[in-house]
């Protein structure tokens, strides 16, 4: 069964979101080396722990966006359209992570859904596939 395995926070300036969170709840949280800024959140010691990430909004739509692990983002996208939803950003690759595909529900939430490639880095550290 699907389960929620990251929540992305779309951020102004996510150097002062990191420090707002890191600050209010005492997560742990620190820069990602890449192209795109990405600050990773740790919640908890909990290896089973959903865990979150935090990155400049690009878009008005964002704020803070769940995502779903799925075995298959193309079949998970089909159903999604099939009941009524619409995809926001097509299937896209995040080397090391996996496929991503953002969408709305029927109620105009935005959701996205992961289908993790093997040796995720991610996975041994946060517990969770997604990154």
């Amino acid at each position: 069964m699907p389960k929620f395995v990251h929540i992305d926070i779309a951020a102004d300036d996510p150097e002062r979101a990191s420090r707002f969170y890191g600050n209010v709840f005492g997560w742990n949280i620190r820069k990602l080396e890449g192209p795109i800024p990405y600050w990773l959140v740790s919640t908890s010691d909990d290896p089973a722990a959903v865990g979150a990430g935090i990155a400049k909004r690009g878009e008005a739509w964002q704020s803070a966006t769940p995502t779903i692990e799925v075995p298959s983002a193309d079949d998970y996208a089909a159903r999604i359209e099939k009941e009524g939803g619409t995809i926001v950003v097509p299937k896209v690759l995040i080397p090391g992570v996996g496929y991503l595909v953002t969408f709305r529900d029927t109620e105009n939430n935005v959701f996205a859904i992961l289908e993790p490639v093997e040796d995720n880095p991610f996975a041994a550290e946060t517990g969770q596939a997604g990154a």
